[in-house]
């Protein structure tokens, strides 16, 4: 039976929240491509989502949806929905995509999408009409679907029976555990057709419709993402699903701070977190020139990069962490830290260059529905456009940094050279004054680093510090005090190319001794 897109289909035909290797268009009704292509969305080899086939949908030569679309005759639409519903038959296993009957310029389209399956890899013959029909697996390259070999059909096979995280059946809640209101906020704020039939479904119905419950009708279970984005209490669910922001007036490595959690569903926790940062601790400075009319306006730190990072890192954490995100805050820059780090398939050269692309998502279905409320446009976009927002700000580079376990990752986001304390005033001596400040060498590190630099003599084991320190749970140690000192480059390996060796000691660098050596002199920095 026909159903609704979860999404406003005009955003789908023009691409702003689905990009072109997540949808295909077809003239007309062709089951041997449509069938191939439906495979490969289902293998959802990249873990982008799946994708959406358009039935009656032309396209230029650049890929590019025409406009009006060709269109489906009246008389062929049940024809083409009993045939489709017999060809997705030889997908091995069974698979059927989600049919939606559209409208679009007074012509009729076939609208199938195809989330990633929950049983891949997926098999589909090369043509369904044939007699002898052998059967092949496909997946999407770019805009292609293409058969996969060798080594790409070794890989599909090693992911069988691996759903990502948040596409599983969350088997410890159930359908009672979302809110349908916040679904049906969701579908108005998208601009779906589904929203306007919303109110008169159940909220199972819904769910399945949104593809945020699965299972058999007998025994609903509602998925992870569902939870993530549908539940007003996700942290029951995920714990330490939250953001922490920190501020810390006396510098990271001071004794005050005051912090402010934000909990809640993922979209409005973000939003929130991020109006709560831009609206206590962003300014702008203003620095007039005698030589000429234009003032230099300048952020502190520009609200379009904390915004990409941060939304980045709700996107790509895992939720199977019980680890926050935390945002830390001081006069010299702003911290984002995630766990776990990036995708191996990420190399560290390319991260701190700025160039990292990373060959699989960790969260498909996070990122479909974070990108459908233009809060992220997915695809590696995230440090490049960083790294441009910086740049036009006048800031220095940021910072990208992940170590070789990719147990953590971190966004650092330096304060403008030029700009002021808040409520600061500005004339040239202030600015001279504050040219000044930030030419000086400056280390700040966290509390947690500088408890542990205070323990440090000479090369020691992680045991042993963790012994000086009396702490007992090795997992947090490494997390919250070994990878921020390495990273704040106060702390050394003394076998960095052997990082899991038994023979591992740490010991402190120059810049840690200069840092122990200022704070026992009484001015730490």
């Amino acid at each position: 039976m026909p159903e609704k897109l979860p999404i406003n289909l005009n955003d789908l035909l023009r691409q702003r929240t689905v990009e072109g290797e997540r949808i295909e268009y077809k003239t007309g009704w062709n089951p041997d491509p449509i069938i191939r292509t439906l495979c490969a969305f289902a293998n959802d080899f990249e873990n982008l989502g799946g994708g959406y086939v358009v039935i009656g949908q032309d396209c230029d030569a650049n890929g590019q949806p025409v406009f009006p679309p060709l269109g489906l005759a009246d008389q062929d639409l049940d024809k083409i929905q009993l045939e489709l519903l017999a060809a997705c038959q030889s997908i091995q296993p069974t698979y059927f995509p989600v049919l939606s009957m559209e409208e679009v310029e007074g012509r009729k389209l076939i609208v199938l999408w195809a989330p990633g399956g929950q049983n891949r890899p997926y098999k589909a013959p090369a043509a369904v009409t044939s007699k002898h029909r052998s059967l092949h697996y496909y997946i999407r390259r770019y805009s292609s679907t293409v058969e996969a070999k060798g080594e790409t059909e070794q890989e599909l096979l090693s992911l069988a029976a691996k759903v990502p995280f948040d596409d599983r059946f969350n088997l410890a809640a159930s359908v009672s555990d979302l809110s349908k209101p916040l679904m049906q906020s969701f579908l108005q704020e998208v601009g779906s057709a589904l929203a306007d039939d919303a109110g008169s479904m159940s909220t199972e119905t819904l769910g399945r419709q949104m593809n945020v419950v699965g299972g058999p009708t007998e025994s609903p279970w509602p998925k992870n993402v569902g939870l993530m984005f549908f539940s007003a209490t996700p942290e029951r669910f995920f714990p330490g699903t939250q953001i922490d922001v920190l501020w810390f007036p006396e510098g990271a490595g001071g004794d005050r701070f005051d912090e402010k959690i934000f909990k809640g569903p993922l979209a409005n926790m973000t939003r929130e977190a991020l109006a709560y940062i831009q609206r206590n601790f962003l300014h702008e400075t203003v620095i007039k020139h005698p030589d000429r009319a234009e003032a230099t306006r300048v952020w502190n730190f520009p609200f379009a990069a904390i915004e990409e990072a941060l939304v980045n890192a709700v996107y790509h954490r895992s939720y199977e962490e019980r680890e926050p995100i935390e945002v830390r805050i001081s006069q010299k820059e702003l911290v984002i830290l995630s766990f776990p780090g990036p995708d191996r398939s990420i190399r560290l050269e390319d991260l701190r260059a700025g160039r990292a692309v990373s060959r699989r998502y960790r969260n498909r279905r996070i990122g479909e529905f974070l990108k459908e409320l233009d809060l992220t446009e997915g695809r590696s976009t995230g440090i490049p456009k960083i790294l441009k927002v910086m740049t036009t700000n006048g800031s220095p580079a940021p910072l990208f940094e992940t170590d070789d376990d990719r147990i953590a990752y971190v966004v650092r986001l330096p304060t403008h050279p030029l700009s002021q304390s808040k409520g600061a005033v500005t004339s040239e001596a202030t600015m001279e004054v504050t040219m000044e400040v930030t030419m000086e060498v400056t280390m700040e590190v966290t509390m947690e680093v500088a408890a542990l630099l205070n323990v440090i003599d000479g090369d020691m084991s992680r045991l042993e510090l963790q012994t000086a320190m009396n702490l007992k749970n090795a997992d947090h140690f490494r997390k919250a005090y070994i990878l921020p000192a390495i990273a704040a480059g106060v702390l050394e390996m003394t076998l960095p190319e052997q990082p899991n060796s038994r023979l591992q000691r740490y010991r402190l660098t120059n810049k840690g001794l200069q840092w122990l050596t200022a704070k026992n002199a009484g001015n730490p920095h």
